[in-house]
This record gives structure tokens, C-alpha cells and sequence, in this order.
């Protein structure tokens, strides 16, 4: 998905096998979509797009499972597709999906949303799949993904709707006012050195985060922000932390800490 209707345009995110857009305007052989599963818009050349019709198009979407395989074949009569994590699988049954007139074979691991454990746990086995993916601004892939890509297309595995863009996801889930109080799959947000949010990861246990930031990786965090141990220094300043997950009970520790802005923006030196 590119900003304008051309190739020399800045790619602002990618759509995955599977997913589906409705299109508000032609132009040059692009097409301007509206992407289903978060709003997002962008120009897409014409030529990847697949017309379906109306009843095929809820269809899509009410009934589809989402590939678990880093990489895996998607095979047809005549040729073969590699379809990447988090890729979707229109109306498949178990052995074969189906995408208009075309039916395709696929053996590998699949998850339905709508069945998807929505725990810490998946979320935190999902997203270190991707890890030493590379940082790529608008994928959505193994291949290369941005940070709010990361996030959205892990929580897309586990059935959760996450908006495009950090500064989007930010508005999603509840509030996490200390960080002893984070629990496995919380989202931690960033700020951006202007006032606002620029940076986006899932929190693990043990006081870690998992990040697209030149490639996927984990590293320390805690109420200042991501501590990177290759850099021996604060890399991202901690703005908020929101819950997408059902709580899980956790006792807060003497002493903690709130990730309220205005402590956080007294740390500003941390990050020189």
C-alpha cells in the first residue's frame, strides 16, 4: 500500500494474501482501498487485487483461518504461492481454501481467529516468531515490519483488532498505571521527542519487551524506557502502557512506580 498512486511512492503498509479492501477510487491502473481489518488507506497497484463479489466478500471475512508457518506453500493446479505468518486462508476447511473460482491446497499450521487463545502466553509465542525480522517502515511481514505492524499483525494471530499506526493503537485497550503491575502482552507505547507516541512493542516477563527496531529484538524494560544492552543506553522513553488482554491478578510491589507522562518527561537526560 503506497502513499500515492505510483511505485516511486513511500510504502505506508502492506496487505498480506488473504486480506480484503474495498475500493473507493481508480486511477492509472491503482486503485485507492480501504483495508477490512483496520481502516487503513492506500494506493495498490491493480494487478494484485482480486475482484470478489459481495457475498464472497463477507464470506471471506466471516469464515477464514490465518496461516501459522513462518513460510509455507499455498498450492494450486498449476502453481505455487508462499504465503508468509500471519497470511489469511479464505473459507478453508481443514485441507483446501478457496478464493473465487480457484481452490488451493495448504498443509501447514493455521489459527481461526475467533478460536485464537487470547492470553499473554500466545501473544508472547507469536510475536517471537518474528524475532530478527527486519525493520521494514510499512511491512507487515517476516520479510520486513515496522513496530505498529509487528504489534497489529501478532495481535491479528490471536484475534485481536488492532488499529495501523502506533499513534492509532495508543487510543485501543486500558490503561496500565504502574509497570508492576504489566502482565505478559501489554502494549508499552513510546514517545516520539515531540509530545506524541513514535514507538510500539509487547511486554514479556521479566521486565523485557519485544520491538521492531532495526530488526525484531528484545531488550530490558523498565518505567524510564527500552534500556538496549548493544548500545549500553536508553533507546525509547516510556509514555504509557494500555491492556487489550483480560487482566490477570498481579500484587503491586512496595514502592512502584507510575508511568505517568510527567515523571517520564523529567527523564529526558536518560535519552540524550
Amino acid at each position: 500500500m503506497r502513499a500515492h498512486p505510483s511505485d516511486k511512492s513511500e510504502m505506508v503498509s502492506q496487505l498480506l494474501f488473504g486480506e480484503t479492501v474495498e475500493i473507493s477510487e481508480s486511477k492509472d491502473g491503482w486503485r485507492h482501498v480501504v483495508c477490512a481489518w483496520d481502516g487503513f488507506i492506500g494506493w495498490v497497484d491493480a494487478k494484485q487485487l482480486r475482484p470478489l463479489t459481495p457475498s464472497e466478500y463477507d464470506d471471506y471475512r466471516e469464515h477464514s483461518s490465518i496461516n501459522l508457518s513462518l513460510v509455507e506453500g499455498l498450492m494450486a493446479a498449476d502453481h505455487f504461492i508462499p504465503l508468509t505468518l500471519g497470511a489469511t486462508l479464505p473459507r478453508y476447511d481443514g485441507l483446501r481454501c478457496q478464493l473465487g473460482d480457484l481452490s488451493f491446497q495448504f498443509s501447514g499450521p493455521v489459527v481461526t481467529p475467533d478460536q485464537a487463545p487470547r492470553t499473554g502466553e500466545w501473544i508472547a509465542k507469536i510475536a517471537r516468531r518474528y524475532l530478527h525480522a527486519p525493520y521494514l517502515w510499512g511491512g507487515r511481514s517476516p520479510f520486513g515490519i515496522d513496530a505498529s505492524g509487528f504489534t497489529q499483525i501478532v495481535f491479528k494471530i490471536a484475534g485481536i483488532r488492532l488499529l495501523r499506526d502506533a499513534t492509532q493503537q495508543v487510543t485501543q485497550g486500558r490503561p496500565v498505571d504502574f509497570m508492576e503491575q504489566c502482565q505478559m502482552g501489554d502494549l508499552a507505547f513510546f514517545d516520539n521527542g515531540k509530545g506524541g507516541i513514535g514507538h510500539v512493542g509487547i511486554i514479556l516477563p521479566d521486565c523485557h519487551v519485544i520491538h521492531a527496531s532495526g530488526k525484531v529484538r528484545v531488550d530490558k524494560l523498565d518505567h524510564f524506557g527500552i534500556f538496549n544492552a548493544d548500545q549500553n543506553r536508553y533507546t525509547h522513553q516510556l509514555r504509557v502502557v494500555k491492556r487489550l488482554l483480560p487482566d490477570t491478578p498481579v500484587q503491586e510491589a512496595p514502592g512502584a512506580k507510575s508511568v505517568a507522562e510527567d515523571e517520564l518527561f523529567s527523564q529526558a537526560a536518560l535519552f540524550d
